[in-house]
């Protein structure tokens, strides 16, 4: 999807966006939507606005162990699987308004170059090292198996479905040869144990450039909190080689003759999608990638994507010595959950890309309630009720309610013309005041604190609505000349306040944005004129110009309308198996489920696993134990974990526990 021609400009700042390249096979959730393409989306529109020379790319990830199975479980072949969810993605992504210039994919001959160059130059400088590797094949199949690929019985617990990575019943991580009785998923044959020589990333013989770099970019640029400390994090036990090679067909193919019958393993091959993505939309890639002295790297994601980003990827890059662009701004977010659980497509909770708009609900409703909650610092959660106060108190309420009203005086009283306005010293303390939002708006923007700066819209005009409430403009149109002119003056700056927010909407709510332009004809100048330096708030619309028909911008949402979507979208169909079934054995299913899951919290902890890895464990455990209460008729009050942090919510007690 190319949507514009944008190349590098010498003279110019130089903007490159990438969002986390999505994976193909998974169908986007809110939570995803947030943390990747729309966040990108709205900093990109904003650089456009201020003039900047801006290039947003992203594209589907396809490579991967991932896209096999689900080209097993559909019965297509890989190329198949990619082929039709990128359709997908490309379809929800335009759907919520993403403003890409280019919205590729990394099943292409550009990735296959750009990958294998960057890979031999590491294998010349020595940041390339060979280790061999013990693991299962399938002689059936002629092949490795990845971890998905093969089940057994645990060593530990004796569990017969035990997977090739961890344990589900007691929670062990598993090295796939230590499995009893391995069987392959596809065949159902017996592997056998094999070396496999593989190739690994020399993390720490590029570890001192990497610190010396990120300095640099850590201090100049605007990283958030949880980027850093993710990265420090990794550091601070020192790096070790990461394998960059796996026993795969579907995949990036080796270069080198030794490794002939092996891919790149998807962490390292992946983000060079960012390259090959921009190489196919322009074949001045090199100015934008090549080129940092001139081109500022803003990244996008989740936070759980940060360690690929700020040091695997950065490492693959300085060690080529290509004067490869680095992220200059990282930009990671938190987790979006849906109510009080997490999203599961498989259990029907929560809205996923392709259903929004099944809703009846605009994209730009979506758009401005998943930035006004955007977990910027903790993790926030998705809420029906709270989205139907959100678009009732804040946007009609709010900003429509405003915005309509400085439009319908012009209409009803003026004519459709602005009438002349002679501002008092209330008038400039008003205009003062919304130049300084204007300015915070911008302040808060250039930081990439998209969350904060929505806030400034939303102050403006709930100062515009008190101006209005105090000079009853309905009331003085009616008196005297002198209550004439001022009911003039203070529709004129309403009207001036209106177009304003317009302009600072769109990176939020770009249809609105267009639908208040020709509701109030405004000239196409305004944006340029408006925020531009600092932030200039001038009369755009003067007297004698004529607007357009003026006409409500939002509708309310209705209780019964949310109530009906909390149930369509919190996986009741689930919850009816557990009450229409006679002998309550789903109950008995959880019980034994949350024993399991309690069981592996546990040995993660003994075993001192990741924090993250405990904290995903944790979090299936509390979402398990509120499906249980549910199961039994109980409304399941907040977990008191023990060494919980935080017991308000459950979704952070989870990630709270150490």
């Amino acid at each position: 999807i190319s949507l514009r021609n944008n190349d590098y400009l010498h003279g110019k700042r130089n903007i490159l966006v990438t969002s986390a390249l999505p994976y193909v096979n998974n169908v986007p959730h809110l939570g995803n939507i947030i943390g990747c393409v729309l966040s990108a989306d709205v900093y990109a529109r904003y650089g456009r606005l201020r003039g900047w020379n801006v290039l947003y790319v992203c594209g589907t990830d396809e490579y991967g162990t991932a896209t096999e199975n689900k080209a097993r479980e559909e019965g297509l072949t890989p190329q198949q699987i990619c082929d039709k969810y990128h359709t997908v993605h490309a379809s929800i992504y335009q759907w919520f308004q993403v403003d890409f210039d280019y919205f590729g994919r990394t099943t292409t001959e550009k990735q296959t170059q750009i990958a294998q160059n960057i890979f031999w130059r590491l294998h010349e400088r020595g940041f390339l090292l060979e280790d061999t590797v013990e693991q299962l094949r399938c002689e059936m199949c002629q092949r490795f198996l990845a971890d998905r690929f093969v089940e057994g019985t645990c060593p530990f617990c004796a569990y017969p479905e035990a997977r090739g990575d961890q344990c589900d019943k007691c929670g062990k991580l598993i090295n796939a040869v230590e499995l009893q009785e391995p069987k392959c998923k596809v065949c159902n044959q017996t592997p056998v144990v094999r070396s496999s020589k593989h190739l690994f990333l020399d993390l720490p013989k590029l570890e001192a450039p990497l610190e010396q770099w990120l300095e640099k970019s850590m201090g100049s640029g605007d990283w958030t909190a949880n980027a850093k400390q993710i990265t420090r994090s990794w550091l601070r036990d020192g790096l070790k080689p990461r394998c960059i090679t796996r026993d795969l067909k579907w995949g990036t193919p080796v270069p080198h003759p030794d490794f002939s019958d092996k891919v790149f393993y998807v962490w390292f091959d992946a983000p060079i999608g960012y390259l090959s993505i921009t190489a196919n939309y322009t074949d001045q890639w090199e100015k934008w990638w090549k080129n940092p002295e001139q081109v500022e790297l803003y990244n996008f994601m989740a936070k759980d994507n940060v360690p690929f980003h700020s040091v695997v990827f950065p490492c693959s890059l300085l060690g080529a010595q290509d004067n490869y662009s680095l992220v200059n701004h990282l930009v990671a977010t938190e987790y979006l959950n849906y109510e009080d659980t997490k999203f599961s497509k498989s259990r029907g909770v929560g809205v996923f890309g392709d259903m929004a708009k099944d809703t009846g609900i605009p994209s730009d409703v979506w758009r401005f309630y998943l930035l006004y909650l955007r977990p910027e610092g903790q993790d926030s959660a998705f809420s029906w009720a709270d989205m139907a106060i959100k678009n009732n108190s804040e946007l009609l309420n709010n900003l429509g309610n405003f915005i309509n009203r400085a439009g319908m005086f012009v209409s009803k009283f003026f004519e459709n013309c602005v009438p002349a306005m002679d501002l008092q010293p209330e008038d400039k303390r008003l205009l003062a005041l919304v130049g300084w939002e204007l300015k915070q708006y911008i302040s808060l923007m250039d930081k990439v604190k998209i969350r904060d700066s929505l806030k400034c819209i939303l102050n403006i005009s709930r100062l515009g609505n008190q101006y209005i409430q105090v000079n009853e403009p309905w009331k003085k149109i009616k008196g005297g000349d002198t209550d004439r002119q001022r009911a003039g003056t203070v529709t004129g700056v309403s009207v001036n306040i209106a177009c304003l927010l317009s302009v600072m909407l769109l990176p939020y709510m770009p249809t609105v944005c267009q639908t208040i332009r020709e509701q109030l004809n405004a000239p196409p100048t305004v944006t340029a004129t408006m925020l531009q330096g600092t932030g200039n708030f001038v009369c755009c619309l003067p007297a004698g110009h004529h607007i357009g028909v003026v006409s409500p911008l939002f509708q309310k949402l209705e209780a019964d309308q949310i109530e009906d979507l909390k149930k369509r979208f919190g996986g009741q169909q689930v919850m009816m198996l557990f009450t229409s079934t006679s002998d309550n054995n789903w109950g008995e299913v959880l019980i034994e489920d949350c024993t399991k899951q309690g069981e592996k919290v546990r040995a993660l902890k003994g075993q001192k696993a990741e924090k993250a890895v405990i904290a995903v464990e944790v979090d299936k455990l509390l979402d398990l134990k509120k499906q249980l209460a549910l199961a039994e008729g109980k409304n399941q009050e907040p977990d008191q974990t023990k060494g919980t942090k935080n017991t308000q919510h459950p979704q952070k007690c989870g990630r709270k526990v150490k």
